[in-house]
């Protein structure tokens, strides 16, 4: 006699399949395997995963309400670009929440959480180093989505991470240049720094202007790859 599947165990087991699979296509997206513009064809996802096309199908429903995919009616599921207009609005609205982060944080860090930090530092300092592009991007995300938990603001979190994943290819090509890298860690270790001391302004002023000239190195990679020449500036990533 066959054994009777039970209904809620199976949407249980179903629902934990989607996950895992719209987890791995988003981390795909965000490292630029997926680049913005491209197709996420089903058929291909599923025989590449291993899976039926049921969870890819979920998947694509919580990538789209992510933010990272658009879905159009008789043609697909396409990777979401997000024009530069709306990319400087996501800036500010970032920087105005960095700022918060730093002044919260500057005055509530534990020790561990300190540590924790200076160990992100030092990574993302030896993958400079390295001229390691890749990995240094993940530990600059992996560093600001910590100093997001480390508020406790479980709403604030969430809000954040949605907004960051959708500026997740600007952030990549505004480290595209290996040079940047170090500058780029300089300035973490500066906000490290603001945060340690327990001062608020400078810990919260630190993260405010991170945030803008990030703003204003996207804004001078997009001119460039209009063919128009930005002026200098000293922004990065």
């Amino acid at each position: 006699m066959n054994a009777v599947t039970n209904p809620t165990i199976a949407l249980l087991q179903s629902s934990s399949l989607a996950t895992v699979v719209q987890q791995e296509i988003e981390r795909a997206i965000l490292a630029g395997e997926y680049p913005p513009g491209s197709q996420l064809i089903e058929v291909t996802l599923a025989e590449k995963m291993g899976v039926s096309r049921g969870p890819i199908r979920e998947a694509f429903r919580m990538l789209d309400e992510a933010g990272l995919v658009r879905t159009e009616k008789n043609r697909g599921v396409f990777v979401k670009a997000i024009p530069i207009e709306e990319a400087i609005e996501i800036f500010d609205l970032r920087a105005a929440m960095d700022q918060m982060v730093g002044r919260k944080l500057a005055t509530e860090a534990t020790p561990q959480q300190l540590k924790e930090l200076r160990e992100l530092v030092d990574a993302m300092k030896k993958a400079a180093k390295a001229d390691d592009t890749y990995q240094y991007h993940l530990l600059n995300l992996k560093f600001h989505d910590r100093l997001v938990e480390m508020t406790g603001n479980s709403k604030l979190v969430a809000i954040y991470r949605k907004l960051i994943k959708e500026l997740s290819l600007f952030r990549r090509l505004n480290l595209s240049e290996g040079w940047k890298m170090p500058v780029s860690a300089n300035e973490h270790q500066k906000i490290l720094k603001a945060i340690a001391s327990k001062d608020a302004d400078a810990a919260g002023q630190a993260m405010f202007e991170h945030a803008m000239q990030s703003k204003e190195r996207t804004i001078a990679n997009d001119l460039r790859r209009q063919g128009h020449t930005p002026a200098t500036s000293k922004t990065h990533a």
